[in-house]
């Protein structure tokens, strides 16, 4: 039973929200959603309760999601190894099969699934619908022969996002659910990092923001703290003195290349916390590192 106290706290936390929904009010936020949130049911329930909620109080949100766990375990099923070459997966024609099928259907229209579940009108599509994400082949540099170029199959690099679609979508208060596939004028499919993707549709819309949650707290310092606030020259000054390190670094690379195209903030944030997005949106404290232009 609800008592009187605790009525009164739900109210009050409810009404500081009122400046953060006022504040982004018909703004575009795009969210690159993967990791534990995207894997465990609680948190799938609270993501999708989340962007819901952010659609009716009047914000555009644009998911862009990835699938690594799930082509992994389909591969492992069918017999083959899942390979890869500097971080990205090798992607022969078998492989792009089954991430088509990953990302395009069964990931895809669960994420669908849950959104319309919680009341949401989401609309399911990949990045070779309505020409959303132009691609060409993407070619590695090799570590051992600094003039050698690898070729890992069908994965992609973007030339263009067209965001016609996207904006249709909007238009009629749909909320997009995107595949990263992309594709190039000869009708060639790819395979596209859900992070690059995300970070150019934020930019191709000019978004509010753009939010990649992932299975770390955000940018911690040497000591373990996290870091809450940065700038893009900050960013490069950790880089350089290691303080990011690792896997943080592409994703952080892709948060600032989102600010220099014009998106006005982008967060990196605990996907593994219940209700993430609206603790980051619509309250002072935020449960991630906000990199923002200065």
């Amino acid at each position: 039973m609800t008592t009187a106290h605790t009525a009164a706290d739900k109210a009050n936390i409810l009404s500081e929200a009122l400046p953060y929904i006022q504040r982004f009010y018909d703004k575009t936020i795009v969210i690159k959603y993967g990791g534990n949130a995207m894997t465990e049911r609680h948190l799938m329930e609270a993501f999708a309760k989340d962007v819901v909620l952010l659609k009716l109080v009047g914000m555009n949100p644009v998911i862009v999601h990835g699938g690594g766990p799930q082509i992994a375990g389909l591969l492992q099923r069918i017999g083959k190894q899942s390979e890869f070459i500097q971080g990205m997966r090798v992607t022969d024609e078998e492989t792009l099969d089954v991430v088509e099928m990953v990302l395009g259907g069964l990931v895809n229209q669960d994420i669908v699934t849950l959104i319309s579940k919680h009341g949401g009108r989401a609309v399911g599509l990949t990045g070779k619908d309505g020409k959303l994400i132009h691609a060409r082949k993407m070619l590695v540099k090799s570590k051992e022969k600094a003039d050698e170029m690898l070729d890992i199959g069908q994965v992609g690099e973007i030339t263009r996002i067209d965001p016609e679609l996207l904006r249709h979508l909007d238009t009629h208060d749909f909320i997009p659910v995107v595949a990263p596939l992309g594709a190039d004028a000869e009708g060639n499919a790819y395979n596209i990092n859900a992070d690059v993707a995300a970070g150019k549709i934020a930019g191709a819309l000019q978004a509010e923001k753009v939010i990649f949650m992932t299975n770390t707290p955000g940018v911690l310092d040497k000591q373990g703290e996290l870091l809450t606030g940065l700038a893009p020259r900050e960013v490069d000054a950790l880089i350089a003195d290691g303080t990011i390190s690792g896997g943080m670094i592409p994703k952080v690379g892709y948060a600032v290349d989102a600010v220099n195209s014009g998106v006005k903030s982008a967060h990196i944030i605990d996907g593994r916390v219940e209700h993430a997005l609206l603790l980051e949106i619509l309250t002072p404290e935020g449960v991630g590192t906000l990199i923002k232009s200065a």
